[in-house]
């Protein structure tokens, strides 16, 4: 369990986010040849050992080796080290500075709502930054390689993706890869959020570890991002993934680092051509500038920036209800497309109880509102086992096979201001539906609570029926959990929910059951 003096969650950004404790520096490079699938625009350090790779049905485009060193040990301790125990599940994990010189784009163009930007190479600078690998053995080897554009929204490097599909990760064998894309999370410097304290960043918070990376900024940050990937299967020194070759490439992202990653989408992924399919988990109405300038408010439809309906490989969007009305998602949605796919999820906050208990283990759910300091209880909605059935569908349809199952979109009653339809329980209308919110004891709501300031905005809300109500709904605590194995059932059949959650989901139900009154 991660321990409170080191926790340094500072749970103020547009997500909830761990920023581990951190060590000296990496060990010496070793020569190592380069392995699967594609690698890197920009310009990486320079070498002259040659990139080898594997035999593919699809054509490969040649990258030039990233440099690579490590394990990285000393100092303090890693930052962001995992926080259960990955040897139980058969992993590892190890830490990578890579390094080279990376390039900013510049706008060839307009750069509009319909997400269709053109860019061209601009400055280059050198940098150095860090990736965490965790990885399987071999044999338990998905192929599928998660590379998660970590998020500094609270001033440090965190894992949201991680936190909530590591189940998923963990039992399906995929690796997941960490990168320290953004230059508050490497240098420090003021997060986003209003009256969120500056961070130190790595470099100040650990020297003797950390002291040599090196970011120039957020207008290289897509290019780094790139070059991160790239190091996984075309790379100078040591190889980050050892003796596994990957076979499918997959950028994820939460939040901030969803906005800048539909940037990349719209603007860089047409020229690296490098990833096999994206996550967008939880953006808002805008993107993030190609200059890499913070992210600002959507004030109208005009302003809100779609992901582009031409892209070449999948993509999978994630929404709860908080992204469409807080973050103003509700101007820029979009109908899918052969290789789109946008979920809106209903019952759900951009952040949740789920996080901040299960991840961060900050204590229960009952007394999360007041250790938080936030106005309401927080939502408990069910964004944590609806995400892993969206990332099973993704690394199922990248692979090549069937794409995930279409979401019903929510009922938007208002685009100015967003606003979300809702029945007379408080229950939005539409999207997609889980017992939680079809056979509910609470209104689980991602919309702004009165009263709400700072990251509080973005937990949503339990509100708890009484016990009138539910005598009303369920007369009986039996009739209680066959509704809910019933709708539970529907939203596996449906594709929603995995097999593998509903067990979890159901003891839920048992458990709330011995609370209703016969």
């Amino acid at each position: 369990m991660i321990q409170h003096r080191c926790l340094n969650v500072v749970i103020a950004g547009v997500a909830i986010l761990g920023a581990g404790c951190s060590g000296s520096t990496a060990s010496s490079p070793t020569t190592a040849t380069s392995t699967a699938v594609a690698t890197t625009l920009g310009s990486a350090a320079s070498t002259s050992e040659a990139a080898t790779t594997t035999t593919s049905t699809q054509p490969l485009i040649v990258r030039t080796p990233v440099a690579v060193t490590g394990p990285v040990t000393g100092g303090k301790k890693q930052a962001n080290a995992a926080t259960i125990d990955l040897a139980a599940f058969g992993y590892s994990e190890s830490e990578f500075f890579i390094n080279g010189n990376a390039t900013s784009y510049t706008a060839s163009g307009a750069l509009g709502s319909d997400g269709k930007w053109n860019v061209v190479s601009g400055k280059s600078a050198p940098f150095t930054t860090r990736i965490v690998v965790r990885r399987p053995t071999a044999v338990k080897f998905s192929g599928t390689v998660l590379i998660e554009w970590l998020n500094v929204s609270a001033g440090a490097d965190g894992e949201p993706d991680w936190g909530y599909t590591s189940g998923e990760i963990l039992r399906e064998g995929h690796v997941w890869v960490g990168v320290s894309a953004q230059a508050v999370g490497v240098n420090g410097g003021k997060p986003i959020i209003p009256g969120t304290p500056a961070g130190g960043g790595l470099v100040k918070d650990d020297p003797e570890r950390y002291g040599t990376l090196a970011h120039p900024g957020d207008s290289f940050a897509y290019d780094m991002f790139t070059q991160a990937a790239t190091a996984l299967v075309s790379h100078s020194g040591v190889a980050p993934l050892g003796d596994l070759i990957p076979k499918k490439l997959i950028a994820v992202g939460e939040s901030q680092s969803a906005f800048f990653l539909t940037t990349y989408i719209n603007a860089v992924q047409p020229l690296s051509k490098l990833f096999d399919g994206f996550l967008v988990h939880s953006r808002g109405g805008g993107a993030s500038s190609i200059d890499g300038a913070p992210v600002g408010p959507v004030k109208t439809s005009a302003d809100a920036v779609k992901i582009r309906d031409d892209i070449a490989v999948p993509v999978l969007m994630f929404e709860t209800e908080t992204d469409l009305t807080v973050l103003g998602y509700a101007k820029a949605q979009q109908r899918d497309t052969p290789l789109l796919k946008v979920w809106e999820v209903a019952g759900t906050a951009h952040a949740d109880a789920y996080l901040l208990v299960e991840v961060y283990h900050l204590g229960e759910s009952a007394n999360l509102s007041s250790l938080v300091n936030c106005p309401a209880p927080l939502n408990s909605g069910p964004q944590h086992e609806v995400l892993q059935a969206a990332l099973h569908h993704l690394t199922t349809w990248v692979a090549g096979g069937a794409p995930p199952p279409s979401s019903a979109r929510f009922e938007v009653a208002s685009v100015d201001p967003p606003t979300l339809s809702r029945d007379n329980r408080g229950i939005a209308i539409g999207g997609i539906r889980t017992p939680l919110v079809d056979v509910p004891v609470a209104a689980l709501s991602g919309d702004l609570v009165a009263g709400a300031a700072g990251f509080c905005v973005l937990f949503g809300s339990t509100t708890p029926f009484d016990s009138a109500t539910l005598k009303s709904m369920y007369p009986t605590p039996k009739a209680y959990v066959d509704a809910f194995e019933t709708s539970l059932k529907s939203a596996v059949a449906a594709g929603f929910v995995l097999e593998a959650d509903a067990a979890k989901l159901l003891q839920h139900a048992n458990s709330v059951a011995l609370t209703l009154t016969p």
